[in-house]
C-alpha cells in the first residue's frame, strides 16, 4: 500500500437487517464517501490494491453477503488493518426487536435468516449471530426511535464534519434539442423569451455576455417570469434542506442552450447566492462546444 493511500478512511457499515443500513450508506455517499454494498468478502481486500489514492469509502456488509461469517469479516478487517495504514472504522446499526418486527410487517419483506418463517425467528438469530461484530464496533447507533431523516443527520454529524448538512444548489442551462438533463429536480422553459439568435450582432455570443443578458432581460415577459422562478425555488430550498436533501438542481432550457437559458441561469445563480445559498452553475451546451 502506497503512502498516498495510507490516509484513506473506510467505514464498514453493518448491523441488524431492517435497522437502516441502506439509509446510512446513502447518507455517507451524500457527504463524499464512495459507497460499495454487499461486496463478497473474498473480494474486499482487492478494493485496497488500487494504485491511485483511495477516496473515503463506505462498505456495506450484512448477512446477505456471499460467504458471510463473523470469523471471515473479522479476519478480513484484521488483514486490511495489518497490511496497510488504512483507517478502518466499523459502524453498527442496532434496533429493538419489536421495532424491527413492525418494520418487517409494514414492508412485508422476508428476513434473510428466516425466508420461510416469521421475521421474529430471523431477528432472534441475527441478534445472536452479530453480537461479536457489535462488540467490535467503533460506532453504535440505535435507530429504534429514529426516522430516516434522523439517521441521516446523525451520520452527517459523526462522519461529515463541519458543513455536512449544507444544501448545494446547481443551476444548469441546456438545449431542448439535445434532450433534458439527467437528474434535474426542477425545470423551467425560457423559450418564450426573445431569441438573441435572430440578432446578427448577438448570434455568436452567449448568455453570459452583457449585451445578450440585456437583450434577454429587456423582454417584457422576463421580469415577471424570473421573479416567480426565484420566489418558487427560494421558498422550496429550506424545506428540502430540512428533509435532509444535500443537493438540489434546477434546469433552465431554451432552444439552443446558448443565449436565453444561459442568461436566466446566471441571474438565478447570482440571486440565490445573494440569499445565502451555496450555488454552482453549469452550461451544458457551452461545455460541449468548449466555451464554458
Amino acid at each position: 500500500m502506497s503512502a498516498a493511500q495510507s490516509s484513506a478512511r473506510v467505514v464498514i457499515v453493518t448491523g441488524a437487517s431492517g435497522a437502516g443500513r441502506t439509509t446510512a450508506i446513502n447518507a455517507l455517499e451524500d457527504i463524499g464517501f464512495e459507497a460499495i454494498d454487499n461486496i463478497p468478502l473474498t473480494l474486499l481486500e482487492r478494493v485496497f490494491e488500487s494504485p491511485v489514492q483511495l477516496p473515503p469509502m463506505a462498505i456495506g456488509i450484512d448477512v446477505r453477503n456471499r460467504d458471510f461469517s463473523i470469523d471471515a469479516v473479522l479476519s478480513v478487517l484484521t488483514r486490511i488493518e495489518d497490511g496497510s495504514e488504512v483507517d478502518v472504522e466499523m459502524l453498527f446499526l442496532e434496533c429493538r426487536p419489536d421495532v424491527l418486527i413492525r418494520r418487517y410487517s409494514e414492508t412485508r419483506r422476508r428476513h434473510p435468516l428466516a425466508p420461510q418463517e416469521a421475521p421474529e425467528a430471523g431477528i432472534e438469530r441475527e441478534v445472536t449471530l452479530l453480537a461479536p461484530l457489535q462488540s467490535e464496533a467503533d460506532h453504535l447507533i440505535d435507530t429504534s426511535d429514529m426516522t430516516p431523516h434522523d439517521l441521516r443527520s446523525e451520520i452527517g454529524r459523526r462522519f461529515g464534519g463541519a458543513g455536512f448538512d449544507e444544501l448545494v444548489v446547481s443551476v444548469d442551462s441546456f438545449s431542448y434539442k439535445r434532450g433534458l438533463p439527467r437528474g434535474v429536480d426542477m425545470i423551467f422553459d425560457a423559450r418564450f423569451l426573445k431569441n438573441p439568435h435572430w440578432e446578427e450582432h448577438l448570434r455568436a455570443l452567449d448568455g453570459r455576455h452583457s449585451d445578450v443578458a440585456a437583450y434577454v432581460s429587456g423582454d417584457d415577459g422576463f421580469a415577471p417570469f424570473f421573479e416567480k422562478v426565484l420566489e418558487l425555488v427560494a421558498s422550496l430550498l429550506p424545506a428540502f434542506k430540512a428533509e435532509g436533501k444535500t443537493h438540489f438542481s434546477v434546469g433552465i432550457g431554451c432552444t439552443g442552450g446558448q443565449h436565453r437559458s444561459v442568461t436566466v441561469a446566471e441571474k438565478l445563480s447570482k440571486a440565490l447566492a445573494e440569499k445565502g445559498w451555496r450555488v454552482s452553475t453549469r452550461h451544458r451546451e457551452l461545455e460541449r462546444r468548449g466555451k464554458a
